[in-house]
């Protein structure tokens, strides 16, 4: 079970010890990678958790999947990680290491997730918006694309959402027909 609290620890003395030795870039480059794997096989994720699988086939196959892809204090990390048994914890760690990152850097996330695919152009302009309306100087912009929203798009920063679709508009709508608004109630 995901534990948000022990993430933050492990990835706060992560970040501090990068710090420390000067590697902060080099091990925000290998979390961004292990999340990449993380994002693309739920096999991996399944094997990180798994309780039936012992600790040495866990470092083994994390090794290979790590193998010259992350920096010696990221490997160690890891090994640390296994040997105390919080491999499970690994894809909540290197998401909160991410997040204390781009706070330490004043980058800002934006998630963006549109009907369709968007241009590099429009992208540019909403990152532009967002900077000059929010007032934020760095910003990291995420794209999703959902048929499901229809037209439209939605916006999420600094725990807001601005939901310009017409999916919304549709369930507005349905809303509106159920409450019967346009006719009057009969008693």
């Amino acid at each position: 079970m995901p534990n948000p609290r022990l993430a933050t620890r492990y990835a706060k003395s992560l970040v501090d010890l990068a710090k420390e030795k000067g590697q902060l870039e080099a091990v925000y480059a290998d979390m961004n990678y292990l999340l990449a794997v993380i994002k693309s096989s739920k096999d991996f994720v399944a094997f990180l958790r798994s309780p039936i699988i012992n600790a040495d086939k866990k470092n083994a196959v994390i090794a290979a999947v790590t193998a010259n892809k992350v920096g010696p204090l990221t490997e160690a990390f890891n090994q640390l990680l296994i040997k105390k048994g919080r491999e499970s914890d690994l894809p909540e760690i290197a998401a909160a290491f991410v997040d204390q990152y781009n706070h330490i850097k004043g980058i800002h996330r934006v998630k963006l997730t549109t009907a369709t695919e968007v241009s590099e152009e429009l992208k540019k302009a909403i990152v532009a918006k967002v900077k000059t309306e929010a007032g934020l100087a760095e910003v990291e912009l995420e794209t999703k694309v959902d048929e499901a929203l229809v037209g439209g798009f939605v916006l999420e920063f600094n725990n807001n959402m601005v939901d310009a679709s017409i999916l919304r508009d549709l369930k507005d709508i349905r809303k509106q027909f159920e409450q019967n608004v346009y006719v009057r109630n009969i008693r």
